[in-house]
């Protein structure tokens, strides 16, 4: 019971915090410039989040108006439930991470893209798969058992391409990438977005692995705002706009190359083209006005 009411003062004090940052007049006129009219429904939402996780309003407050600032320059709300993007606690600090119908939202937004999407493989659905060629033998489903996760896009000049990624390479690469995701396993607690939602974090990172090496990523078109947003998944923003990957350190680990899937795997979406974002050029936010 005590641990309990602890919990919950600190909880409040976090809420409180937070609260007395957005509310300061520097902070509201950064999320106005970029927000404009949906500035107030966005620190609501930001406000409502916080105030629901006991982890995240123990962060670093800069952290959290970093990582949703982040978000608000990409139009992306952080809505957990919408699956677009995440402020996630590492430590004492809010990460800023993104879910994979926001990759396909700022992909969509470049005008460059007739069709992308991501989708789970069921057991059954791939018969053989040619380790030279690729190509890959449909089967017929046989449960409803997850096996992999694939993603494919179109471009409107014809480009098209596709990617496969196996569950076990997708628990590989969590196990390599996450170390919150293997602190989990270890002491059998479920913190990490990959413990809480597996699925999810491996359709964003086979789709992720496919934007990355092959999708529209130059800095001087609207391409630019993904290849900052994929800069920025997984890190903590600091002051300056830098972005700190703190979950682990994968410079020095080869992830395996995914395969690649056919054509006759291929799905469309239902997309929508949404305006695309101005650059917020400064998370220089002080300290706040009051």
């Amino acid at each position: 019971m005590a641990n309990n009411q602890l919990a919950k003062a600190n909880n409040n004090a976090g809420v409180a915090t937070i609260d007395t940052w957005v509310n300061s007049e520097n902070i509201r006129r950064k999320f106005n410039d970029v927000l404009d009219k949906g500035a107030g429904a966005f620190v609501t939402s930001l406000l409502s989040l916080v105030k629901a996780s006991p982890q995240l309003s123990a962060c670093d407050p800069k952290t959290i108006i970093s990582a949703s600032m982040r978000a608000a320059t990409l139009k992306l709300p952080i809505d957990q439930n919408l699956g677009f993007a995440y402020l996630v606690p590492y430590k004492n600090e809010a990460t800023f991470q993104l879910g994979y119908k926001g990759l396909i939202q700022l992909a969509m937004r470049t005008g460059q893209y007739k069709t992308i999407n991501a989708s789970v493989v069921r057991e059954g659905e791939i018969e053989d798969i040619d380790f030279i060629t690729g190509e890959i033998v449909r089967g017929k489903r046989k449960s409803e058992k997850i096996v992999g996760y694939v993603a494919y896009f179109k471009l409107v000049n014809g480009f098209e391409k596709t990617v496969y990624m196996s569950k076990g390479d997708a628990e590989a690469h969590a196990n390599t990438f996450s170390m919150s995701y293997g602190a989990d396993k270890k002491y059998g607690n479920k913190r990490s977005v990959w413990s809480t939602n597996f699925d999810a974090m491996a359709l964003k990172t086979v789709l992720k692995q496919l934007i990355s090496k092959y999708g529209i990523m130059s800095i001087d078109m609207q391409g630019g705002d993904m290849a900052a947003a994929i800069a920025s998944d997984q890190t903590v923003i600091r002051e300056d706009g830098t972005a700190d990957y703190v979950d682990t350190e994968p410079q020095n680990v080869t992830p395996q190359e995914p395969q690649e899937f056919p054509e006759e795997l291929q799905k469309n979406p239902n997309g929508h083209d949404i305006p695309a974002t101005e650059e917020n050029t400064s998370l220089d936010f002080g300290e706040p006005e009051f």
